[in-house]
């Protein structure tokens, strides 16, 4: 038995190194050394020292060469019906390992608002309901390339046009209202009301959506819409708020939202470069993150008689 584990390791050893291999395989391919260094981008001089080290290490010639060309010996065809099948069944198992790694990989591309107060906090659930999936978050806003970008899905609100070449799916409808620290005020007036950049007629919309008015007030800036709901926890104002990216510290009691909220005509969407109806990745999150939209505006008693509420389209169940 032991002589039989000797000679098999014997016969492995004898195996030429599998460089020389592919070097002779791509020349055999092409019958020639300056066109095989092209395509391995190496010197004419490397094929060639590469062949001559496995037909000594074999002992036989794989190439004729006559006048300067190139011709397979019977040897060198008979070997290179070989290398040509084993190589092609190589590249063929790295590209489908690549390509499973790649299935596996979900881009993301998410509002920072979106992201940071009301996502993040929830994907420990999406790596639990999906253990097999990587999502890679981008923060970003506005208009995308889903060519060029390398991205997904992504997660806008609808207060830009991204015309009729991408696949929308309506996640939930916006629902706005002023929040504050504890105990937050329960009139407008007399108060510091905290604007943002980002969302500079949000406090227009909800004034006229609620019918409140706003009088001998006082007034503070923020570029983003995330920075202007921080400022509301640390007790400088009342923030427009959306419900969803305030809805854990409403739970936490760590923001009060005197005025309850109201829809402001707007709508969380997944933009897709393909529809949804492929049962992989892109449909399994686009399930997950409808459920969990469902479930917050449910849980802040939004959710009644709105289409979020509704049940899931059939291509994303």
């Amino acid at each position: 038995m032991l002589r039989r584990g000797r000679a098999c390791q014997n016969k492995l050893m004898k195996l030429p190194p599998l460089n020389t291999l592919r070097y002779f395989d791509i020349a055999a391919r092409t019958e020639n050394f300056v066109r095989a260094a092209e395509q391995l981008h190496v010197t004419h001089g490397a094929v060639s020292r590469q062949v001559r080290l496995l037909e000594e290490s074999l002992g036989v010639e794989l190439f004729e060469r006559r006048n300067r060309a190139l011709f397979l010996t019977p040897a060198g065809r008979a070997l290179q019906g070989t290398t040509q099948a084993i190589f092609e069944q190589l590249e063929g198992a790295v590209q489908h390992l690549q390509q499973q790694a790649r299935d596996n990989v979900l881009v993301l591309s998410c509002e920072p608002t979106i992201a940071m107060r009301w996502l993040i906090p929830r994907l420990p659930r999406f790596h639990a309901a999906h253990p097999d999936l990587q999502l890679h978050l981008v923060a970003a806003g506005g208009p995308l390339d889903f060519a060029r970008s390398g991205i997904d899905l992504a997660i806008r609100r609808d207060d830009f046009h991204w015309g009729n070449q991408l696949y929308s799916l309506k996640i939930c409808d916006e629902w706005i209202g002023p929040v504050g620290r504890p105990p937050a005020p329960r009139q407008l007036e007399g108060q510091r009301l905290l604007h943002s950049s980002t969302r500079p007629g949000a406090w227009a919309s909800w004034l006229r959506l609620s019918g409140q008015q706003a009088m001998h007030t006082q007034r503070s800036d923020y570029e983003h819409f995330y920075l202007s709901i921080q400022a509301a926890s640390a007790g400088l104002g009342l923030a427009m708020a959306s419900a969803l990216m305030v809805r854990d510290e409403l739970d936490s009691g760590q923001l009060q939202a005197p005025f309850g909220f109201v829809r402001d005509g707007s709508a969380y969407h997944l933009l897709s470069p393909h529809s949804l109806d492929d049962n992989g990745k892109r449909q399994r999150f686009a399930a997950w993150v409808l459920e969990e939209c469902a479930s917050c505006l449910a849980h802040l008693g939004l959710a009644q008689n709105d289409e979020s509420a509704l049940p899931l389209p059939p291509q994303v169940r």
